[in-house]
């Protein structure tokens, strides 16, 4: 349970390895994805304090597009109010979505299209949640500190995302 989370400092890979059994532990048994990522998320936000750190799901436009246009859509997060649906190929999320790959940006105001989702954020990393050689959610996480992501995040948070079930 949430309550029984047990923060611990020492290095970034010390973190993680000692969340990634507690997060094991959140999702044992529970079958709701929503529930889960919910999780998820607040387990990350509270072990690393980042400035924003959520999920965005595919799911079909609801905009005046060509049939079977998907968007991101905004699901469980933590941090300041966020976009609510991007584009493929826009911004970092959409980039990571439609490259079907984790991004580390260290300084997003130097990606091209960055959408300025919160005016605090300064490095971002955005994972691709696969099923079936689709990428059917990303995970987000924005930093307010300039190069804050690295190999170590990628490695550690894909296995996060590893362990829901879409």
């Amino acid at each position: 349970m949430a309550e029984d989370l047990s923060i611990i400092p020492g290095t970034k890979a010390e973190q993680y390895q000692s969340l990634i059994p507690q997060i094991k532990g959140l999702l044992e048994g529970e079958t709701d994805l929503v529930a889960n990522m919910a999780n998820v998320v607040a387990a990350l936000k509270e072990q690393f304090g980042w400035l924003w750190v959520g999920f965005y799901v595919v799911k079909p436009s609801f905009a005046k597009a060509p049939k079977g246009e998907d968007e991101l859509v905004l699901a469980p997060f933590q941090g300041p109010v966020a976009c609510t649906r991007i584009k493929k190929g826009r911004g970092v999320c959409g980039t990571s979505w439609a490259q079907a790959k984790t991004l580390i940006v260290p300084d997003v105001e130097k990606f091209p299209g960055h959408i300025a989702c919160s005016s605090l954020s300064r490095s971002e990393i955005v994972i691709p949640v696969m099923r079936d050689n689709d990428v059917i959610a990303v995970l987000d996480v924005d930093s307010n500190e300039y190069n804050r992501f690295d190999e170590t995040d990628q490695t550690y948070l894909e296995k996060i995302v590893s362990l829901l079930q879409f």
